[in-house]
C-alpha cells in the first residue's frame, strides 16, 4: 500500500510539472524580475552604507550611490550567472556568488584612488 502511495505522489508531481501554465502578464514578469534582483540591490546598498560608515575618511571621495550602483550591477550579473549555472534561483551557492559579485566592485572602488 505504501509503495502505491509513493507512485501516486511522484505521478502527481510529474503531472503538475507537465501541465501548461498560463503565460505571464507584463505585470507578473515585472514582479518576477524585481524579486530576482531585489536581494542584489538591497545588499549592495547596505554594504555601501556600511562601508561609508566604517571607512569614512578613506571613502569620502566616493558617493554611496556610486558604490551601490557598481555593487548592484555586479550582484545582478552574479545572480544571472548563478541562474545559468545552477538552473534555478534561491540556492545558497547563488547567494554566495551574489555576495562576491557585490563585494569585488565595491572593494575595487574603495582601493582605487578617486579622480
Amino acid at each position: 500500500m505504501q509503495h502505491r502511495r509513493k507512485l501516486d505522489v511522484h505521478q502527481a508531481k510529474r503531472n503538475s510539472l507537465s501541465a501548461a501554465s498560463p503565460p505571464l502578464s507584463p505585470l507578473d514578469a515585472f514582479w518576477h524580475l524585481s524579486n530576482l534582483f531585489a536581494p542584489a540591490w538591497s545588499v549592495a546598498a547596505l554594504m555601501a552604507l556600511g562601508a561609508k560608515l566604517l571607512w569614512r575618511r578613506e571613502l569620502k571621495t566616493r558617493s554611496w550611490q556610486n558604490l551601490t550602483l557598481w555593487g548592484g550591477v555586479g550582484g545582478s550579473l552574479a545572480l544571472l550567472l548563478a541562474l545559468l549555472l545552477l538552473g534555478r534561483d534561491g540556492k545558497m551557492a547563488g547567494y554566495g556568488l551574489m555576495l562576491l559579485g557585490i563585494s569585488l566592485p565595491q572593494c575595487y572602488l574603495s582601493l582605487r584612488p578617486a579622480r
